[in-house]
């Protein structure tokens, strides 16, 4: 007897061992861990005069310890419980300062060491430049002064940033700035009680409360104790280091100024606080006050955003959408629906926008009213303003001219919102006097200058500027991106003389900046030469390629190739086709060119063109649109169109002679994951998957998911047919699952992929389940990106590259 427990005790170390493998972070090859870790080229931003350049370098990806530090994850939050700030920030780490005129660069002294910077704002001068510094017990407010190129710490008290609508930092002057502080050390925060009170309780009594499957909610009263300690702050001016406070501490949400600086519009969160959405839909005050923070006028009392009813052109039955008039010194602006918040009720006009000017005691003017919801006015002057509505169940978009002066309205033009090669560009826009960003116009008020950052045609994205008659909706295109190269305005420096700051890129050269001057049609000055932070991709090949679904809708996609790669000498290559699906209310608006062959190829942590590396042929951004058909929805096709989009990718593939169609993987994040579990249950057509924190049952989604608004009581079987999870029983490839562990995102709660694990594994499925520590939404650990490379690389050497011959696939 003794003997025989010996001998089971020797057998639970290996029973245990085999059921996790690869518990230590393991890395890729090396090709793999250089390009994640290549640092990017400095993000740039620069003043009105183009005389001065901010240069701001970021390290790649913080490590998996800074992840770990202690957060709260409350009201839709990520609070970093030791210094007032929220916990998942994006950092700058080196700021340099270029004078463009005369190319010389300047190193800035006493900044902060080690630098976490943030929340970069230029004094209305543009001769100062604040940011936030973000420290382990505290954030503090510095300012640099461009003429000494020194940074000077400017605040007293320790900054709050845990709720900064309307901005961190707000200039009210060139020496005057607005922001939060913290009202006690983060150390006083209230501590979790040993023992609750009682049980946590919600009720609902017959109102109806539909909600998305938000993240980080309110889920306790000690959480609800927390949230109002971290978020309260005091609201303080800084003058020439003077520090004031303005009103009384609150919960201050939205902070913005009236263009004439005499104002600031308040939305002041208060209880009750709500356990079914974020901090953004809590109950509120929206008021004017002074700039000492007395009550001037109390515009509303808005309830929480619970009582929204499903759907995506609905909204609540109250005023919305509070902004500022900015061609006017102090006039705010708001919508309110005239069909009690729901779209389908039948009436001429969905919304109505009213103002009010200061002194604030007079009766709301209407301005206007919308046949569709509305979306924003973007301000030019007494005589122009350009309105937006639209209705994103129809993909619509309408794009109308305002006359303040007189109150008309006229459509200027109308597109579906996935018609690019309609869209007209942005406005450019110019400061006035008041330091706001209006409408320019040009030919004597005629014409505004548009400019087009994407610039979609059937070439593939040529960016572009335009100048657009305001009279006949004619758009003339005065400078496009040459072909061979992708090109973009970033801004027009002199709108008179047409010169331009752009940004320039193909599939060799790395992006760089340069002023370009169209009418004296000079060559064009550099002002940046940053180098190529990725010399392991030079060689492999880049194509944008075509091809056609059975039934004739077009497609595209981002073909790379390995370097050196003969196919005449090596053959067919295992392939990894990694996409994202998206809903099209017609075929030809799902068959325009999306993208540029010409850019090029940056290598985020999420990219799969780190494959190319290792002998893959990879198809990224391969088109899976989800178009609607005779009369349906979109999503009323959805798996049937899915194996349409990849059995045209994969034919291609094979048609060129590079792709191998018996050793192909899927993959995708998010939706695209969603795409790869469905893919797999429903067709034989690969050899693997790659799925990355998606949403698997759709049940968990019951009031609408991506694009698809019925609710699930309204369609249980689409539900049910579209839940890859219903057909667990069914995958018969190998999938590798990846989660973070601490998912921010609506609608892929981290059980999606541990249920689909645990059904997988209990049909005998070929699984494994990699979960990322302390990961959101998106990838960010340094030590999590590599090891997700390694798990994906040994997934597909062993089930893709390396698998053994097979018949050709076809469809289950």
């Amino acid at each position: 007897m003794k003997k025989f427990t010996f001998c089971f005790l020797l057998l639970l170390p290996a029973v245990y061992a085999n059921a996790q493998d690869a518990v230590s972070y393991q890395l890729p090859p090396k090709a793999m861990a250089d390009l994640l870790l290549a640092k990017p080229t400095p993000a740039v931003s620069i003043d009105s005069k183009a005389e001065w350049m901010l240069l701001s370098e970021r390290n790649p990806y913080p490590s998996v310890e800074e992840l770990a530090r202690p957060e709260l994850r409350i009201a839709g939050l990520r609070i970093n419980p030791a210094n007032y700030s929220l916990s998942r920030g994006a950092y700058v780490n080196n700021f340099t300062l270029k004078n463009i005129k005369s190319g010389k660069t300047y190193n800035i002294t006493s900044l902060p060491v080690p630098l976490f910077a943030s929340n970069i704002s230029w004094s209305p001068d543009e001769n100062k430049i604040a940011f936030t510094q973000t420290g382990t017990k505290s954030v503090d407010l510095y300012v640099i002064n461009l003429l000494t190129q020194k940074a000077v710490r400017a605040n007293r008290a320790p900054l709050n940033t845990v709720i900064a609508q309307g901005g961190a930092v707000v200039w009210t002057d060139n020496h005057t700035m607005l922001y939060r502080t913290a009202l006690k050390p983060a150390s006083a925060a209230p501590a979790r009680p040993p023992v609750p009170k009682g049980p946590t309780i919600q009720q609902s009594l017959g109102k109806a409360a539909p909600s998305a499957t938000y993240e980080d909610l309110i889920k306790t009263p000690y959480d609800e104790q927390l949230f109002e300690f971290f978020a309260t702050s005091q609201l303080v001016q800084n003058k020439n280091g003077v520090e004031t406070p303005i009103g009384k501490p609150a919960i201050n949400g939205n902070i913005t100024l009236s263009p004439d600086k005499k104002y600031m519009m308040v939305r002041a969160i208060k209880k009750p606080f709500s356990y079914l959405v974020t901090a953004g839909g809590f109950p509120s005050t929206v008021k004017i006050t002074d700039l000492a923070g007395k009550t001037v006028k109390v515009l509303a009392e808005l309830p929480s955003s619970e009582g929204t009813p499903s759907g995506y052109d609905n909204t609540q039955n109250i005023d919305r959408g509070f902004n500022w008039r900015d061609d006017e010194p102090a006039t705010i602006t708001w919508a309110h629906p005239l069909d009690s918040g729901r779209i389908k009720k039948k009436t001429d006009y969905h919304d109505a926008v009213y103002a009010l000017t200061a002194p604030f005691t007079g009766q709301p003017t209407e301005l206007f009213k919308t046949p569709y919801r509305y979306r924003g006015t973007q301000w030019g002057n007494a005589g122009l303003a350009l309105v937006t509505e639209g209705l994103r169940s129809k993909q619509l978009e309408r794009v109308n001219r305002f006359d303040p002066s007189t109150g008309k309205l006229e459509k200027l033009y109308e597109r579906n919102t996935n018609d690019a090669y309609k869209d007209p560009g942005d406005p450019v826009t110019v400061k006035n006097k008041f330091a706001r960003e209006v409408l320019l116009t040009t030919d004597n008020g005629t014409k505004l200058l548009m400019n087009n950052r994407v610039g979609a045609s059937s070439k593939g994205d040529l960016p572009f500027l335009s100048r657009f008659d305001l009279a006949s909706g004619k758009n003339d295109i005065i400078w496009r991106s040459a072909e061979g190269t992708f090109e973009t305005v970033v801004d027009v420096i002199d709108p008179e003389k047409l010169i331009l700051l752009t940004r320039r890129e193909s599939e060799k050269d790395v992006p760089n900046y340069y002023i370009k001057n169209l009418i004296l049609k000079i060559a064009d000055r550099p002002v940046t030469t940053f180098a190529n932070p990725y010399p392991q991709l030079v060689g492999v090949s880049k194509e944008k390629i075509h091809y056609k679904r059975s039934d004739g809708v077009d497609l595209t996609a981002d073909l790379y190739l390995p370097k050196g790669y003969n196919k005449d000498k090596d053959g067919p290559l295992p392939v990894l086709i990694w996409a994202y699906p998206r809903e099209f209310n017609s075929a030809s608006d799902a068959a325009q060119v999306r993208g540029s062959q010409h850019k090029f190829t940056v290598i985020g942590g999420g990219s799969p063109v780190f494959f190319v590396t290792q002998g893959y042929a990879i198809l990224d951004n391969a088109e899976m649109p989800i178009v609607a058909k005779d009369g349906k929805k979109p999503n009323d096709t959805f798996v049937e169109q899915l194996q349409l989009n990849a059995d045209a990718a994969i034919n291609k593939l094979a048609e060129m002679g590079v792709g191998d169609r018996n050793r192909i993987a899927v993959g995708g994040h998010s939706y695209g994951s969603f795409m790869t579990a469905n893919l797999l249950a429903h067709t034989s057509l690969f050899k693997a998957g790659i799925a990355e924190s998606g949403a698997y049952n759709r049940t968990l989604t019951p009031f609408g998911f991506q694009n698809e608004e019925r609710t699930y009581w309204e369609d249980p079987k689409l539900y049910y047919d579209m839940s890859p999870f219903s057909f667990a029983d069914k995958i018969k490839t190998p999938i590798l699952l990846i989660h973070g562990e601490a998912d921010d995102n609506p609608g892929t709660f981290p059980i999606n992929s541990e249920r689909l694990f645990a059904a997988l594994k209990g049909l005998g499925g070929t699984v494994r389940f990699v979960y990322l520590p302390y990961e959101a939404h998106g990838y960010r650990g340094r030590e999590n990106l590599l090891h997700k490379l390694w798990e994906i690389n040994q997934w597909m050497d062993k089930y893709v590259k390396n698998a053994a011959p097979a018949a050709t696939a076809g469809t289950n």
